[in-house]
């Protein structure tokens, strides 16, 4: 005992008299590890957002400075380096459901800049490796989509892969089909027997907006950015989404140069095959043409009709490409230069928490109104409390935003010198701001969630996503009528929807007695909706129209589906883990259970529609439906061409082998006129199908 005191009395004499040793040594070290690893975490966060979910936090400005400042601790620090480090891969990581398969060459990531200085130093590299004055280099837009390899053998695409992680990727072949810009056939001029091009898949601008716009309608998460929607197409399992989301690709190289003395020479060729090259593009003799041309695009990007956040420049030269070589990352012939965000300073004025279906809480900036990438701002999303908390962003704050991708207004940090005292830290809410219910912080996560599933916010929002036109398509049941509903406490939940008078409703603001009525009777007429419509609108966690497709050929009944364990859910096609637990979960809420009985009781279909008797007289036959027509609705007119083999499409193009035609049609018709498509009327359709079609009674609406 006595032997212990007097080694813990000299050890600590020790420690005071080198309090610098003990500091260096241990204190110091284990700062700098802590520092790291925290980096390491958030970067793997970060990433998995990214590249898995589709669903970045940040903008790609501030991922790259934290990935800068990893670089330099593990720089100053290398004994710190493990193999697992964001810093010693390429990119993202195959997802589950696609087959990985290897690239001929490696894809290697591209070193990015953000300053003409940088730029320079990048000249200077390339001139003293060459031992050349001037290199000609050719400058191209950086594509904000998803870098994909892809395979033409003897003129024929045969496979197409995501980077993935640079030595192999996910194969997307099918979903790659999908893209009309992108031949499945080259040109007879192509003469390689085996090739593989590299290139981009981007959405144009028009259709992120309208797939936003569609994603808002049905209660879905809006897509980020074009970026972000364009990656999450193309790895959607069913290939019939993918091809529904207007994909476009770029080439921008190949895997070797193919004979070819230039990468410009490689370009016109690809093109001349049938491919589509990245464009524009402008050969430039040394690196001040290069910063010139840059310039010029910046000003004009917002111009084009795709997303671009930079410039891509490469050596011309396939031969002194080969002697400059590449890093395990990175190419030394090429570097991305990135065009400044632009950025704002404004006052975080009051921050509001919105409470989504699922019922999770989302922070949300009321802002002064500012001028930023062309429009006004005077609202950002906040994330979420972990990215509160990192930035330390409170009410009051002077804050900059920017615009992520050049859509959402993204605050990236607070200006803490300009702070009065007066400001407010921002905390979680201790209860939902709609009802003042319960909320739950799981662990792992970084959101709030409102635990009431009477709660009048996702009340509001699952009806309307009840209603909406990919689930029950109720007409006339939009978000003021459902908000009023709610309000006055008519419906707790949309299997109240289905017991509604005409006299309730008209008895609301703005809801004459035949407006009342055409709602109750699209309420009625929706008790009719094949099960996939009803799966989908019951709003379950991960599951959309495609998956519910899926559940009800599969187990045809929502009795059936509702008594399935989680194994097996997970043998239908495209279903794992993950989506059976969100299944099994719903089913087994003792609410929802409620809600459906309701829906049963009130005699709303639960059984998928059986195998069509009819003939298959339209089998490989595609029509297109435009105009009003005399005895059904376009959509009832497009289950009845189904019904009988037919295919139906949304647009008039070659392949279209009838336009039916009712009164006041459109566009589509001139279209069809155009491209010498047969156009037929009710009659004509009748008599293809061979049978006559009586017009269906509307159900009368009760009003007691």
């Amino acid at each position: 005992m006595k032997l212990t005191i007097l080694f813990t009395a000299l050890f600590f004499s020790f420690a005071c008299s080198s309090p610098q040793l003990f500091k260096n040594k241990t204190y110091i070290m284990n700062s700098t590890e802590r520092k790291i690893e925290k980096l390491r975490k958030t970067i793997r966060y970060h990433d998995y957002k990214y590249y898995v979910e589709n669903s970045p936090e940040i903008s790609d400005r501030e991922y790259d400075r934290l990935m800068e400042e990893l670089r330099e601790l593990e720089k100053l620090n290398p004994e710190l380096v493990t193999p697992d480090s964001p810093t010693q891969r390429v990119g993202e990581q195959p997802v589950e459901g696609f087959k990985s398969v290897k690239h001929i060459v490696p894809m290697l990531s591209m070193d990015n800049t953000y300053s003409f200085a940088d730029l320079q130093a990048f000249d200077q590299r390339v001139r003293d490796a060459l031992g050349t004055m001037v290199v000609e280099y050719i400058v191209e837009l950086k594509f904000d989509g998803l870098a994909v390899a892809i395979q033409y053998e003897n003129g024929n695409l045969v496979r197409g892969a995501t980077r993935g992680d640079g030595a192999s990727g996910d194969d997307v072949t099918t979903n790659l089909k999908t893209i009309k810009c992108l031949p499945l056939k080259l040109t007879d001029s192509a003469q390689k027997s085996l090739f593989e091009i590299r290139g981009e898949v981007y959405m144009p601008k028009k259709e992120f907006e309208r797939i936003n716009s569609e994603r808002e309608k049905n209660g879905e998460n809006l897509f980020a950015n074009p970026r972000n929607a364009a990656a999450g197409s193309l790895k959607i399992l069913d290939p019939k989404i993918t091809a529904s989301r207007g994909l476009k690709f770029f080439c921008y190289g190949a895997s070797e140069d193919l004979g070819f003395k230039t990468h410009g020479e490689l370009l016109k060729s690809l093109a001349s095959w049938g491919i589509p090259v990245s464009s524009p593009t402008k050969v430039c003799h040394g690196i001040d043409e290069v910063m010139r041309y840059c310039d010029e695009w910046q000003e004009k990007r917002n111009e084009l009709p795709f997303e671009t956040d930079g410039m891509v420049v490469k050596v011309n030269s396939f031969a002194e490409q080969k002697a400059l070589g590449t890093t395990s990352k990175y190419p030394r012939w090429a570097i991305a230069y990135k065009f400044p965000a632009e950025q704002a300073v404004t006052k975080l004025e009051k921050v509001e928490f919105q409470v989504g279906r699922t019922g999770h809480i989302t922070p949300v900036a009321n802002l002064t109104a500012v001028q930023l990438a062309g429009t006004t701002v005077s609202r950002a999303t906040l994330h979420n409390f972990d990215d509160i908390e990192r930035k330390d962003i409170r009410e009051g704050d002077f804050i900059v935003v920017e615009k992520a991708g050049e859509i959402i207004p993204y605050v990236v940090k607070s200006l803490p010198e300009k702070r009065t005292g007066k400001e407010k830290i921002i905390k979680q809410p201790a209860e939902c701001p709609a009802c003042k219910g319960p909320v739950s912080r799981y662990r792992e996560s970084a959101f709030v969630v409102c635990e009431n599933q009477g709660c009048p916010a996702q009340v509001k929002q699952s009806i309307e996503h009840f209603a909406s036109r990919a689930a029950m398509d109720i007409e006339g049941l939009g978000e003021t009528l459902v908000s009023q509903l709610v309000d006055k406490n008519l419906v707790k939940d949309y299997g109240d929807l289905y017991y509604l008078k005409a006299i309730q409703l008209s008895a609301l603001e703005r809801m004459a007695e035949k407006s009342a009525a055409n709602v109750i009777n699209g309420i009625e007429k929706s008790k009719r909706q094949p099960l996939d419509r009803l799966v989908n609108a019951l709003g379950i966690k991960n599951v959309g129209p495609a998956t519910a497709r899926a559940l009800a050929k599969k187990f045809g009944s929502m009795e059936i589906i509702a008594a399935q364990s989680a194994e097996q859910l997970q043998e239908v096609p495209d279903i794992g883990p993950e989506v059976a637990d969100s299944i099994v979960s719903f089913f087994a809420n003792p609410k929802n259970k409620e809600v459906i009985e309701k829906l049963k009781s009130a005699g709303v279909n639960f059984k998928a529609f059986a195998e069509s008797s009819n003939p298959q007289l339209l089998s490989e036959k595609t029509f297109v439906i435009t105009g009003t027509l005399p005895t059904m609705s376009r959509e009832e007119a497009g289950e009845l061409i189904r019904s009988f083999g037919g295919k139906v499409s949304s647009s008039v193009s070659k392949n279209t082998t009838y336009l039916l035609a009712g009164k006041e049609a459109g566009s589509k018709l001139q279209k069809a006129e155009a491209l010498e498509v047969k156009i037929i009327n009710w009659e004509d359709f009748e008599e293809l199908i061979g049978k006559k079609i009586e017009k269906k009674q509307a159900p009368q609406a009760e009003l007691f």
